[in-house]
């Protein structure tokens, strides 16, 4: 029996949960989501919790149940508290700006890049090196992060590059004179 997906998940007043087969659908003060539930995985709402169980002990049952279970953890969280990705860029003239729905970006390359936000994100940028990454849907925060980084991944040497805030990177040491 899966560790995680035993624990039941507590249900925050202000949310609303339903479950029409196989949608499951999680309303709260920020905002709304919905995620396709597999057959194997059987729900059960009460009034201040949700309990995920399967329904027989096959191998894709098993891997689903504790997932299964975070993931719907995951929405009642992010449509209470959301989510949030820090980003930071560095190197000289290095920049970010956001613009509406579209977020520029400023990266030693011969254009700026344009990256269009998806729906359901909002970026804030402080002092044009720091980018707030913010959404209800984890994954989809996540990605779009992942997707800002990759413009212009964080190099050994000297660091320049966009990182995530908690992110550490292991530098190189340069290059070494003849003696």
């Amino acid at each position: 029996m899966s560790r995680i997906g035993k624990r039941p998940i507590e249900i925050p007043s202000g949310v609303k949960v339903s479950f029409v087969t196989p949608i499951l659908k999680v309303e709260g003060p920020k905002g709304s989501l919905s995620r396709e539930i597999m057959s194997d995985i059987a729900l059960e709402i009460e009034e201040k919790s949700v309990s995920v169980n399967r329904a027989d002990d096959a191998i894709k049952s098993r891997s689903a149940h504790g997932l299964t279970r975070t993931l719907i953890n995951n929405m009642v969280v992010g449509v209470t508290k959301g989510f949030e990705k820090i980003l930071e860029i560095n190197g000289v003239g290095y920049r970010a700006e956001a613009k509406g729905d579209v977020l520029s970006l400023s990266l030693g390359y011969s254009h700026p890049i344009n990256f269009p936000l998806p729906k359901g994100i909002t970026v804030e940028v402080d002092k044009m090196t720091k980018v707030f990454v913010r959404g209800i849907d984890k994954e989809l925060v996540g990605q779009t992060a992942a997707k800002i980084r990759s413009f212009r991944g964080p190099e050994p040497y000297k660091g320049k590059g966009i990182k995530y805030a908690d992110e550490r990177i292991l530098r190189k040491a340069g290059k070494t004179g003849k003696k």
